[in-house]
């Protein structure tokens, strides 16, 4: 799983909120603009790991490669209060594509916390472009909180369901105001 965006959007918060919210989890590889942790879960008898890669967005270094050429899934993130990294994202989605055409795409705004606090219409907009972005991508969209633990673990237990054709029984939501999640 590779988690693609811009810096200080919460990537690494949001790594670290799942891998370290569970049974077992290992620490990771880091370095300059690529960080790697590990967690393993039990689903229905069987053993899953899931190698979670956090990509910086580095001038220096293009790690996408590394990170998306073998992911089941990638997760496109921006901050819910910074209308640019949106926009950003499909700069993430173009060079994530060129190394993987199947992976599951994931759009996630981050900061859900501190976006419920901007005025109603602002959100609207912001719904309103996250949702076009996301049709776009034939993306999932999901808001989250790492800090708030907001649909982080549910981001995981969709990519498990979609996997493995598993039962997927959250139910969108498109209430301005409250965590989004449409697919």
């Amino acid at each position: 799983v590779s988690l693609l965006g811009d810096c200080q959007i919460g990537k690494t918060s949001f790594m670290v909120k799942y891998v370290g919210d569970g049974e077992e989890q290992n620490g990771g590889l880091q370095m300059t603009g690529l960080n790697l942790m590990d967690k393993t879960l039990a689903v229905r008898g069987a053993r899953l790991a899931f190698n979670i890669w956090d990509v910086a967005d580095s001038q220096s270094a293009d790690h996408v490669p590394i990170a998306c050429k073998d992911a089941v899934a990638i997760l496109f993130m921006f901050d819910l209060t910074s209308r640019c990294t949106l926009n950003n994202v499909t700069d993430w989605y173009e060079r994530a594509r060129k190394w993987n055409k199947t992976a599951i795409p994931i759009l996630i705004g981050t900061k859900f916390d501190d976006f419920a606090q901007l005025p109603l219409e602002m959100q609207w907009t912001i719904v309103d472009e996250a949702r076009a972005y996301a049709r776009a991508m034939k993306a999932t969209l999901f808001f989250s909180s790492a800090t708030h633990n907001i649909n982080v673990n549910k981001i995981f237990k969709f990519i498990t369901a979609k996997l493995f054709n598993l039962p997927w029984t959250v139910e969108r939501n498109l209430t301005v105001g409250e965590p989004i999640i449409d697919f």
